[in-house]
């Protein structure tokens, strides 16, 4: 078979840069070897989690808000098989759709696992070679296993493993803080679970902003998840249907099934990287630029495989801005307004620079405005007053920098914090606007009022600058 473009993986890099492509008028062959497309974000990754996440939302409110605004119903049951039916439905349907989509685009999907074979041939199993002019990569990443003794028991568990559960386990041990395992740990809290996480760093959610971990860490505390931060597993013992994780100095948790979410690695071994020339490093991934384009001209690596950022929207966008350069436009990867969205109970989102990022560019030329939900009126209607938002903002010229959210439906309004970095608005712009009211999104323009010193709806909070 030939093609203008090859693209090797159906995720959402994948997948999106097969369709732009064919919306450009390439010839496009997808090579996936899983039977479904969309990668692990669509099939056991981002779709399949949130599902979840509703699930224990709405338990989250039947249990706790539905009576404080006069809505009586009997005591909320879990019903964990309807979950899973509903879980696979979405994903169905999702899934689906991708496949849909590459029919009306003209996409031809070769299944197998595919391999280079040289810097423009893929080898297919049991199918035939792709020849191409160019490829895209796109094999997205994997589950890490870190070498700690006892991990190799069936009871430990990586995310893919979580989801495929047919039972809530009454006892979870999470290894990791960050990202997936905070989710987790949010979403079985609210299932029944008795859930611990064991991290090795002193931090929830390390990489986001240090008060956005801060307030996770306490809403857990309160929700009565265990947290042994700052502390390292250093051995799993199993016996019979249950397991003893160890860690820190001496101590111990037993639980029935432990989730090992320490992070994820790059999928680039086993494809024929060095038969196509492709320079890549087994712990960091491809190396490629801000077109996308890796060592070999005319061969591009997009998402999970190829950068820093583990996020299907990166990939989409790194999809969209490859599959343009194959074509002959030019195209290249912002990363400045990078949307961060964490779906824990509450939610976390956050895009452009954390608080200490822009204190360690941008010294004491920084200012910071919070604004706290409880004097949001949108937020007290829902009884949902848990967090605030941040503004972040550069002094000399009032360029927004960072927004920082912790709350409720914060990842859908990080949007607006998108749009305001890429267009490099300054904190005046987004504090002058307009916000409808009464609703959630005005607390982005409070924070901004409160980095201003201008606050109207709180006391006059804002932060001074940090000291050299």
């Amino acid at each position: 078979m030939e093609v203008d473009l090859a693209v090797l993986g159906g995720g959402p890099g994948g997948y999106t840069a097969a369709i732009r492509a064919a919306q450009l008028g390439a010839t496009v062959a997808c090579i996936e070897k899983e039977p479904e497309l969309g990668g692990t974000c669509l099939r056991v990754g981002c779709i399949p989690t949130k599902a979840w996440v509703q699930t224990a939302h709405f338990l989250h409110q039947a249990n706790d808000s539905f009576a404080k605004l006069g809505v009586s119903v009997s005591a909320p049951q879990l019903d964990f098989g309807a979950a899973n039916e509903w879980k696979a439905g979405v994903v169905k349907q999702m899934t689906q759709g991708v496949a849909g989509l590459f029919k009306a685009n003209g996409v031809e999907w070769v299944k197998g696992y595919g391999k280079f074979t040289g810097p423009n041939t893929i080898a297919v199993d049991g199918g035939e070679d792709v020849t191409f002019k160019s490829a895209i990569i796109a094999t997205g990443s994997f589950p890490l296993r870190p070498p700690i003794p006892g991990l190799e028991s069936d009871l430990c568990v990586d995310s893919t493993g979580l989801l495929a559960q047919a039972e809530v386990p009454r006892r979870l041990v999470i290894l990791g803080g960050g990202i997936i395992g905070c989710e987790f740990a949010s979403i079985f809290n609210r299932f029944g679970s008795e859930v611990t996480i064991v991290e090795m760093l002193d931090t929830l959610i390390p990489q986001e902003d240090a008060d956005a971990g801060k307030e996770l860490a306490k809403q857990f505390g309160k929700r009565g998840i265990a947290l042994h931060l700052g502390k390292q597993c250093t051995k799993v013992e199993q016996s019979g249907n249950a397991l003893t994780v160890y860690f820190g100095d001496g101590e111990s948790v037993q639980c029935d099934l432990m989730l090992v979410s320490v992070g994820r690695g790059p999928l680039v071994e086993g494809i024929g990287l060095e038969a196509a020339g492709v320079q890549f490093d087994g712990r960091k991934g491809i190396g490629a630029d801000a077109a996308r384009r890796t060592s070999v001209p005319h061969i591009y690596a997009v998402g999970d495989c190829a950068g820093y950022w583990q996020l299907a929207h990166t990939a989409f966008r790194e999809g969209e801005v490859a599959a343009e350069n194959a074509c002959g436009h030019e195209a290249v990867v912002d990363n400045r307004a990078v949307p961060r969205p964490i779906y824990t109970d509450p939610e976390i989102a956050g895009v452009g620079l954390t608080e200490a990022e822009a204190r360690e560019q941008y010294g004491d030329e920084v200012a910071v405005g919070t604004f706290p939900w409880v004097a949001n009126a949108r937020a007290v209607m829902q009884a949902e007053t848990t967090g605030w938002v941040k503004s972040i903002h550069e002094t000399k010229y009032g360029e927004l920098l960072g927004l920082i959210m912790v709350g409720p439906h914060v990842t859908d309004m990080i949007e607006a914090g998108v749009v305001a970095i890429d267009a490099e608005a300054t904190v005046e712009t987004v504090a002058d606007g307009m916000a409808p009211h009464p609703t959630l999104s005005e607390a982005i323009k409070e924070a901004g009022l409160a980095a201003l010193g201008r606050a109207i709806h709180i006391p006059n909070r804002k932060r001074a600058p940090a000291k050299a």
